[in-house]
């Protein structure tokens, strides 16, 4: 029984640290959308000069943000809740409510993730106009996202009562 739970909490740890990293990435997205956001409106309505690789960066980074940052809410718990029906219920009803939760919830990220990676796949020849790169760089956030929401949906279930805090704080 050691050894299962010292790889438990190895397993935790671990997820922790990728979760946290996810999220933050996540609020990296959004502050470097707002900034571009600032910079397209300010080239277009003031300078009269649109840019036009800022609105193509702005969707990639929001799709980025949305589906890297899915991982925080997975393991907090606050998007596979069932809130009525797990209030209602107690013992093994609760407990098959939420193994069936957590099972639905994986089997979703488990289609979002097969068809992301096809989707990527399919775009690998197209760019993004305004930004020349590969399309398959703005919907490899599917597959990616999907892969650390697992994660953390799998780390939740085996620790529900741990609520995360992912705010990045002063190092300093």
């Amino acid at each position: 029984m050691g050894t299962a739970s010292s790889l438990r909490s190895a397993f935790l740890v671990v997820e922790g640290r990728i979760t946290q990293g996810a999220v933050a990435l996540g609020t990296c997205g959004l502050a470097l959308a707002c900034l571009v956001g600032f910079y397209q409106v300010l080239t277009r309505f003031i300078l009269h000069a649109p840019s036009s690789w800022s609105e193509p960066l702005i969707q990639t980074t929001l799709i980025w943000m949305a589906y890297v940052a899915l991982a925080g809410a997975m393991r907090a718990g606050t998007l596979i809740s069932v809130d009525l029906i797990q209030s209602m219920s107690t013992g093994r009803m609760r407990m098959l409510v939420n193994a069936v939760t957590y099972l639905s919830t994986l089997a979703l990220l488990a289609v979002l993730f097969w068809f992301g990676c096809q989707l990527v796949w399919r775009v690998r020849f197209q760019t993004i106009a305004g930004l020349g790169v590969s399309a398959s760089w703005a919907y490899a956030a599917l597959p990616t996202g999907s892969l650390l929401s697992a994660l953390a949906l799998v780390a939740h279930a085996l620790d529900p009562e741990q609520k995360r805090d992912f705010r990045v704080e002063n190092a300093g």
